[in-house]
């Protein structure tokens, strides 16, 4: 591994395609060096503000594309990749034209051949051309946008040569564990740099600085205007994942900050579930004549996820969690509530019953997040008892059984959730609970899939569940009285709370609690809803 000082990446053991880089002579520095002048970006501001444009109505369901800036070596390379396809063959990542080095790491890894979004994508970015992928989650997008990088950093090696930004400190966490893996065998160095963590630390990380940084965009703003010597005047690739979530949690403002504070001749990437009014305009103000691939970007669930319901009154509605939770036990499930208030009950309520249950949501702390995170990806924890926070991007193998507690309002939400099951072609299962206040919300969900769900098999065994109630109920009243103990109240989340926030932007501090349907209860069992609701949010 070079020194921190140097730029120069490790040769492989696999042989070269192209010569070996020269060394960088940047001298070493306790503070961040800024780079030459020549790396100086244009001072002009960009043509179209994001923020402008994130104000605008957002319909989910709009196809706002763009048409490809295709040429003839573009048709050859996609031809190329076809009749390879179409010949029976499977595709290679050399076929891709992906360096050996890289291909290595590709194996070492365990990615025998490339998905179909990588298949589009990297030999588009290869050519240095700006990038609009579509595809759904679990695709693998992230190695479609960072194979290239890592490729063009071999070939010209330099520190801050490339930044992603992330809606959230897990997937901010993700991508770098994926950037430094793929780069492993020619010795590339990243930097996580999210709210809720230490800003000295994080700046001794930049001093160091990394070919690649992953990051939240509040915290690299705070960076950006704070940390003396950073700067980002010669970055050459931007990629923003998830860029529709980046949007939904008005980060606009601060990517239009960030877009100034950058080169504008740059390679630009934006990955996205779905393209959104936002999304387009986003593209509009930050890429250059940029080439649109997508697969499958129509709002649809994967072939081997079997999607059930259960249906119950509302009252009843936590014994009929438990009721399942009893029947998969010994499968690793993640239950997806709307309220931070219902994660922190939930999770205490099954662990009571004897379910190894742990909560994840935004108003944990950093390091208690991963600790949940990490807990149920080694099988310390079986059931992740989440708000939307975990619904996206988030990598968390084999996990049996997605159940939605309270059902999205939103189609994509529903399609997020479920898809942390089933991935990269694993079977799996989701259950949604369906109350009487949920039917129409069930239909709508079952017409944007275009599919119709099946009942789940023995949901419908009422005396089974009925056994339960009392236990149930009793478990329910001393997770309240845990709560309280604990100064959490409201039912429908904890109301206008205060925040701890580390630096000036408001980071990726998720708002899962605060999304209530009005009008519908919004939780648990209904015995302390009313209740609740006179109180009002505070």
């Amino acid at each position: 591994m070079p020194s921190p000082s140097s730029s120069k990446l490790k040769k492989s053991r696999a042989p070269s395609p192209s010569p070996t880089p020269e060394a960088s002579e940047e001298s070493e520095s306790n503070s961040v060096d800024g780079d030459d002048d020549d790396d100086e970006s244009d001072d002009d501001s960009q043509t179209n503000s994001v923020s402008q444009s994130s104000s605008d109505s957002d319909n989910d369901d709009d196809d706002a594309s763009t048409k490809d800036a295709s040429g003839a070596d573009e048709e050859h390379d996609e031809k190329k990749v076809a009749t390879i396809a179409e010949d029976g063959k499977k595709v290679e990542f050399s076929d891709l034209g992906v360096i050996p080095q890289i291909v290595e790491a590709c194996t070492n890894m365990g990615f025998k051949h490339p998905t179909p979004i990588q298949v589009k994508a990297i030999p588009e970015a290869l050519q240095a051309r700006d990038v609009i992928g579509l595809a759904q989650t679990g695709s693998g997008k992230t190695a479609a946008f960072t194979i290239p990088i890592l490729q063009a950093l071999w070939d010209n090696p330099k520190p801050f040569f490339a930044c992603v930004l992330a809606p959230t400190r897990e997937l901010a966490y993700q991508i770098s564990q994926q950037v430094e893996a793929l780069g492993s065998t020619i010795g590339v160095r990243s930097a996580t740099i999210v709210g809720g963590m230490d800003m000295m630390s994080q700046s001794i990380a930049l001093s160091k600085r990394p070919h690649v940084i992953v990051a939240t965009p509040g915290r690299l703003q705070d960076h950006l205007e704070n940390t003396k010597g950073f700067s980002l005047r010669g970055l050459q690739y931007l990629v923003m994942d998830e860029a529709d979530r980046l949007l939904d949690m008005d980060f606009g403002p601060i990517i239009d900050k960030l877009l100034q504070s950058i080169p504008r001749e740059r390679r630009t990437m934006l990955f996205s579930a779905t393209m959104t009014t936002k999304v387009a305009k986003l593209q509009r103000a930050s890429l250059k004549n940029p080439v649109r691939v997508e697969v499958d970007t129509k709002y649809t669930t994967v072939s081997t996820l079997k999607q059930h319901y259960m249906f119950m009154p509302f009252a009843h509605k936590d014994t009929y969690l438990v009721h399942l939770a009893n029947e998969q036990a010994g499968h690793s499930i993640i239950v997806f509530t709307r309220t931070v208030h219902d994660s922190q009950r939930l999770s205490i309520l099954l662990r009571l019953l004897g379910f190894p249950a742990i909560p994840l949501h935004g108003q944990l702390s950093q390091q208690a997040r991963l600790g949940a995170l990490n807990k149920f990806k080694t099988g310390g924890r079986s059931i992740l008892v989440a708000t939307d926070v975990a619904s996206r991007g988030l990598d968390i193998p084999a996990v049996d059984l997605v159940v939605n507690y309270d059902i999205p309002t939103n189609s994509k939400d529903y399609i997020h959730r479920v898809g942390r099951t089933a991935r990269a072609g694993r079977s799996g299962r989701s259950v949604t609970l369906v109350t009487q206040y949920d039917v129409e919300l069930l239909q709508r969900i079952e017409t944007v899939i275009g599919l119709k769900m099946t009942e789940f098999p023995g949901g419908n065994d009422k005396e089974a569940v009925m056994l339960l109630s009392e236990r149930v109920a009793e478990a329910h009243r001393a997770a309240v009285r845990e709560l309280k103990d604990k100064g959490v109240g409201g039912a429908g989340g904890s109301g206008k709370r205060k925040r701890k926030m580390d630096g000036r932007y408001g980071d990726d501090m998720d708002r899962d609690d605060d999304q209530v349907q009005a009008g519908l209860p919004v939780s648990g069992n209904g015995r302390h809803q009313n209740q609740n609701r006179k109180k009002g949010r505070r």
